[in-house]
């Protein structure tokens, strides 16, 4: 069997993001167990409208170009490690909304998280799994967490250094229980799905 390929899923459109540090670090992180090929997809490159579909794609062929071109790369991916900014306890909601437009894309697929927020993105997480549920697919039972002194330790935007090499003492253990989990689920749903 061919090794999984992995989307990264980067769930914030904000300019001023944080995103993009923890998102680059789980790439590293993934592509050098060499299990599995990674890569970043980005929810800006796919402006997204709200979804606004006669049905989901499970009932009837989206008609937006870009909710066509967002489920052909969704589709292309055997699995998905999210990048989960906390708002208001819950997923952004670019990431809701993308989430939506693609639905039978996801089935059967699963999906690990790194999270971030004041308790680490805990709260989005768990709302992200029930969200995964619903879209059939299978969420690991880890995820990486940055949240509180971490946090604020690596968010250049509070002073932090940008660079989570900082707090990977912290944060190093879960990345690998996830990753190892979302190796196994991937291969597991990609043998069943045939």
């Amino acid at each position: 069997m061919s090794k999984p390929k992995i989307a990264v899923i980067v769930g914030s459109t904000r300019p001023t993001r944080f995103a993009d540090i923890p998102a680059k670090w789980i790439l590293d992180q993934a592509n050098a167990r060499g299990d599995i090929d990674a890569e970043i997809v980005d929810l800006r490159d796919f402006p997204l409208p709200f979804f606004d579909e006669v049905a989901s794609n499970a009932w009837a062929p989206s008609q937006n170009e870009v909710a066509v071109a967002w489920q052909k790369k969704v589709a292309s991916y055997d699995g998905y490690i999210f990048v989960v900014a906390e708002y208001n306890r819950s997923i952004t909601g670019a990431l809701k909304n993308a989430l939506d437009q693609s639905y039978v894309d996801w089935n059967r697929k699963a999906f690990g998280a790194i999270a971030y927020g004041s308790v680490g993105g805990a709260r989005a997480v768990e709302h992200l799994r029930l969200i995964g549920i619903e879209l059939q697919m299978a969420p690991t039972r880890s995820a990486v967490h940055i949240g509180g002194g971490d946090f604020f330790k690596v968010h250049p935007g509070f002073g932090g250094s940008g660079n989570l090499a900082d707090i990977e003492g912290s944060i190093g253990p879960s990345a690998k229980a996830m990753l190892d989990e979302l190796v196994w689920w991937t291969n597991a749903t990609k043998a069943a799905r045939g």
